[in-house]
Order: C-alpha cells, then sequence, then structure tokens
C-alpha cells in the first residue's frame, strides 16, 4: 500500500520535493494533500502536481485522516510550530533541516514527536544518497584505516536571495549550509561529540552569518575543519583521509553524486525529473523519502540514518558555533 504524503508549504523546496517523490514507484508513494497560507496558491500547486486535496492553512490539513507523513517544507522560523502542530495532531513528519532554530527548540519538537508517539526525522537528505551510504560500508570495513583528518567546504554566492540574509526569515550561513558540513563530519565520526570547537566568522550589518571557519578536534588527535559561506561560490567539496586512503567528494559535497575513492572515480547519477527544478539535483530527495517509508512499515519513531540524536547534536553544535561568532536569533533570546 502506497504511504499517503501531505506536504506543508508550496514553495520552491515543497516543489522539487513533490517532483523527486514523483521518481519512485507510484505503488509506494503518493501524495494525497498540500497546505499553504493561501488556498490560490495550494490550489495552484496541486493542479501542477495533480494532488487531490488543497488547503488554505495547515490546520486543516493537521486534521485531514487520510495522511501517512506530513513533508514540511516552510522556512527554518516557522519549523517549531508547525512540527508541533503536526506533532500534536498525530501526524509522522519530515521536517526540512535545521529542525529548529536553536538546541531548545529541537528539543521541544522531539519531545512533542515522544510524546505523541509519532515518527519524526530532520530532511538532511544527504545522509540517504548512495554516495553517503558508500561511504559509510567503505568506513566501517576499514578500508580506510584510522581516520584523522575530515576537510568540508560549502559556499554559494547567495546574498541576493533575502531567506539567506535576513534574519527574521532564519538568514545565515550555519544554519542554512554549514549544516551540510556538520552532519559529513559527524557521520564520519560516528556520531562523537567534538572535545573542542574554535569558530570564527563574517557577519553582515545585520547580524546574520555570512562566512564561517570552524575547527573541531575530537578524541585520539582527530580533527576535522569547516568552511562555509553564503557570499562566496566555493568548490563544496570534502575530504576524509585516513591512515591507509583517502575519500573525496569532488564537489557538491550536500547532493553527492561522485566519490574519489584513493583516486578512483565512481559515479551515482540521479534520475531525471519529471518537470523543471529549483535547486540542483533534487530527484535526490526521493532517498530520504525511500528511508521514512521504511521507518514507517516498520513501526520505526526514528530513523537510525538520521536519528533525533543526530539532529540534536548538530544543534548544539550549532548553537556554540553561533556563540562564538556572536550570530543571535530572537528565537535565542526566547
Amino acid at each position: 500500500m502506497a504511504t499517503g504524503w501531505a506536504i506543508c508549504g508550496a514553495g520552491k523546496i515543497s516543489h522539487d520535493f513533490t517532483v523527486a517523490l514523483r521518481t519512485l514507484p507510484a505503488e509506494h508513494h503518493r501524495v494525497v494533500a498540500v497546505a499553504a497560507r493561501k488556498l490560490e496558491d495550494a490550489q495552484e500547486f496541486a493542479k501542477k502536481h495533480n494532488i487531490p486535496q488543497a488547503y488554505g492553512s495547515y490546520e486543516e490539513l493537521a486534521r485531514d485522516p487520510n495522511i501517512d507523513v506530513v513533508y514540511i517544507g516552510v522556512i527554518h522560523p516557522y519549523h517549531l510550530k508547525t512540527c508541533l502542530m503536526f506533532t500534536n495532531a498525530k501526524k509522522n513528519v519530515l521536517c526540512e533541516k535545521p529542525l529548529g532554530m536553536n538546541s531548545r527548540e529541537v528539543q521541544q519538537i522531539l519531545a512533542s514527536a515522544k510524546e505523541n508517539s509519532v515518527f519524526l526525522m530532520e530532511a538532511v537528505w544527504t545522509r540517504f544518497f548512495p554516495a553517503s551510504v558508500e561511504i559509510r560500508r567503505l568506513l566501517g570495513q576499514g578500508e580506510l584505516g584510522d581516520v584523522r583528518m575530515i576537510r568540508v567546504d560549502f559556499g554559494q554566492s547567495l546574498l541576493h536571495i533575502p531567506r539567506t540574509t535576513q534574519k527574521e526569515l532564519g538568514g545565515g550561513t550555519i544554519l542554512d549550509l554549514g549544516i551540510y558540513c556538520l552532519q559529513f563530519i559527524f557521520m564520519v565520526y560516528n556520531r562523537e561529540k567534538p572535545e573542542s570547537i574554535q569558530a570564527s566568522g563574517v557577519l553582515l550589518e545585520n547580524g546574520v552569518d555570512e562566512t564561517v571557519i570552524v575547527t573541531m578536534k575530537f578524541s585520539q588527535g582527530r580533527m576535522a575543519s569547516l568552511i562555509c559561506s553564503s557570499g562566496l561560490a566555493m568548490p563544496s567539496e570534502a575530504l576524509i583521509v585516513g591512515t591507509k586512503g583517502s575519500i573525496r567528494i569532488p564537489s557538491t559535497m550536500w547532493c553527492p553524486t561522485v566519490l574519489e575513492v584513493n583516486g578512483k572515480r565512481t559515479e551515482y547519477p540521479l534520475p531525471e525529473p519529471g518537470m523543471a527544478l529549483n535547486f540542483p539535483s533534487s530527484t535526490g530527495m526521493r532517498y530520504e523519502a525511500q528511508e521514512v517509508r521504511q521507518c514507517l512499515l516498520t513501526g520505526l519513531k526514528e530513523s537510525q540514518v538520521m536519528s533525533h540524536a543526530d539532529s540534536l547534536l548538530l544543534a548544539e553544535v550549532e548553537d556554540e558555533i553561533r556563540r562564538q561568532i556572536g550570530s543571535v536569533y530572537s528565537q535565542d533570546k526566547a
């Protein structure tokens, strides 16, 4: 029986997620409803994607009994309120990253999911790409020996986009781009919390972080460094170095389709989209959707690949990085 998806928010990322779902078998995944803050936006989205039900409020969507799981594609500052609305309505949730604006919000969302006994996952799509699965396999088999160093960067020229630069819209590089670098490091170092974090950054005039450099030290002398920027286009590559070899993602580390293992290149192509996408490689969101379906079929309340503990670790480290560079949101003062 198909998993019935609802789409909360009719923006660009929700469009791409819906297109990605269409690359999966219709007998496994179907979109049954969409909601936006304006009914006409939901209706337009529903018409474009052939979705049977459109709602002009998220509250109406939360009351729909025909939904198995809700994909939340609204902007960052609304994640807390929206997640709580659906978890309290006993709906399973896949929420876009970052799950919350800070670790306190993440804790509230996780607690609500647990209290209401519903599935919840932060949509860190990178974790589910075939290339990421292969990295975990190679590391698990000890192919690189002892991993000693991780270096990762992610930079795009995004300062013309209000969502990136306006604090009230959740603007900021760490929550938008840096989260991909951090999740990669924590994936490789098996969810270990760093012993020390040193962060330096450049803020825009309104206090939003634009470019950030972070160095982290882990147990047994292992190191990691990341650079993220919303003002500069960068190679966006990742490098894992061990005593017996290395793994490199040469570009687009947040949606990896190429791996170089000890210099040997392997490609992991994505399926072609059925309609135009807003962001590169968005059909790769199909893999996180497959994970959600598998978890629901087996009765799991969280994914073992992107667990609740993973989300909390990300949020706590993001909090510390922002504290060090002086990036503060109104949500931090609540």
